[in-house]
């Protein structure tokens, strides 16, 4: 299987394939040599690169994690070729995007309402993070289909914010 895999905003390809029992991994077009163990049922695993290995926390889901590596985190974003053709078939019918939390944080202000009509990089919400205000936008022009948040509420890494279709040929 292969999967669209974006790590800190850098889009990979990785291609998973299991033969005679074991798992055969390429990045980016060249194999590599990996294995992983799970330490616990939280996240925590020992993954194995070659000769070397790194104690990794992932938290998220199978579409989006915030990986940690070393204390340092990296934001990922995976999607499969079945997923990724979907998106692609989706968007050529005009659809929409999902407006997700970056960040973990508070509902400061909602700026725009369901059935509003907005453009590309119009600012939907207020965010505050770590003491911060940061402005999340509309990533196409189009109508806003239903806002997710009040002002006041708490958000996660991922959480929905705004559903917005897209017009005008706009691609999410």
């Amino acid at each position: 299987m292969r999967y669209f895999v974006i790590v800190d905003g850098a889009e990979h390809e990785v291609e998973l394939i299991e033969r005679l029992g074991a798992l055969v991994v390429h990045f980016d077009g060249v194999p590599i040599d990996v294995r992983y163990e799970e330490v616990d049922r939280l996240g925590q695993v020992a993954l194995f690169l070659g000769d070397e290995s790194y104690g990794v926390s992932i938290e998220g889901d199978a579409n989006e994690a915030v990986v940690t590596v070393a204390g340092h985190a990296h934001r990922v974003l995976i999607e499969d070729e079945r997923e990724r053709a979907a998106h692609a078939a989706e968007r050529e019918r005009g659809g929409g995007a999902l407006v997700k939390s970056v960040m973990p944080g508070i509902v400061a202000r909602v700026l725009v309402a369901t059935g509003e009509r907005v453009a590309r990089g119009q600012p939907l919400l207020i965010l505050e993070a770590m003491k911060m205000q940061n402005e999340i936008e509309a990533p196409v022009a189009g109508r806003v289909e239903g806002v997710h948040v009040e002002e006041g509420a708490t958000v996660g890494n991922g959480a929905l914010l705004v559903v917005l279709a897209a017009e005008n040929g706009e691609e999410a």
